[in-house]
């Protein structure tokens, strides 16, 4: 008799702590993703820089900063969660770039390195050379290292800003799926477990695609051209796991 109780509690005992598992793991799981974006946003750059823009060096790094700034006024003149969404986000770009590169000497250790070794390849030979002309570029990877952080950051402002827009569209799914249970509920519709499960499990999947995909874009590109897509797809992923949900709890 011990053990049926026992049996019958683990079950429950084992959901709530997954549930309380998850809670306290989803930081963690932001911060993952978020390294994640981070690392294949300066992969892309420095596999752009070695291979399709060697010419431009950093700098194609930083008119991509440049571009993605340019989309705000255009895509989020009105925001529900800024008033004054250009101004701000620009201030913090700002705030970053001063305090996490330039207060810390990063980017004058790098530029004024390069100047030196450039100068010293210029007047040596041999392995005094070829390493000066090495730091040379290692100061282009390094600034484009730094502006695609800040393109990033950029890009992350712009995910939140499109909060409102993707939290539109799961609402609008989870109304769309209520409805079409209740009519499959109260006719003579079938459940389809196998519907079900394969909707619920691309939820999360559409859900963390844009914030790996967009911040890690090479090149720039109008946002709401990946995110606006994403957002339907999430939308109707959620309407369709909802409405395939059982008919009776």
């Amino acid at each position: 008799m011990a053990n049926t109780t026992d049996t019958t509690r683990n079950p429950q005992a084992h959901r709530d702590k997954g549930l309380v598992g998850r809670i306290l793991g989803l930081p963690f799981t932001l911060l993952g993703i978020l390294m994640a974006a981070l690392f294949f946003s300066i992969l892309s750059e420095w596999i752009g820089l070695f291979l399709f823009w060697p010419d431009e060096g950093w700098r194609h790094s930083q008119e991509m900063l440049d571009s993605e700034l340019a989309w705000i006024p255009s895509a989020f003149s009105d925001s529900l969660l800024l008033d004054e969404t250009e101004h701000t986000v620009r201030q913090v770009i700002v705030l970053a770039h001063e305090w996490c590169f330039e207060k810390t000497g990063l980017i004058q250790w790098i530029t004024r390195s390069a100047e030196q070794a450039r100068l010293n390849s210029h007047r040596g030979t041999g392995i005094q050379h070829h390493l000066g002309t090495a730091y040379v570029h290692i100061e282009d990877y390094g600034l484009a290292a730094v502006y695609a952080v800040l393109t990033l950051l950029t890009r992350l402002m712009i995910l939140v800003l499109t909060l409102p827009m993707v939290l539109s569209a799961v609402f609008t799914g989870v109304v769309d799926g209520l409805v079409r249970r209740d009519l499959r509920r109260f006719g003579a519709g079938r459940e389809s477990g196998f519907i079900y499960h394969r909707a619920k499990r691309l939820i999360t999947p559409l859900w963390v695609a844009p914030w790996i995909i967009y911040p890690a874009l090479p090149v720039t590109v109008n946002p709401l051209l990946i995110l606006l897509p994403g957002a339907v797809a999430l939308g109707l992923m959620v309407s369709i796991a909802v409405g395939s949900f059982k008919k009776y709890l």
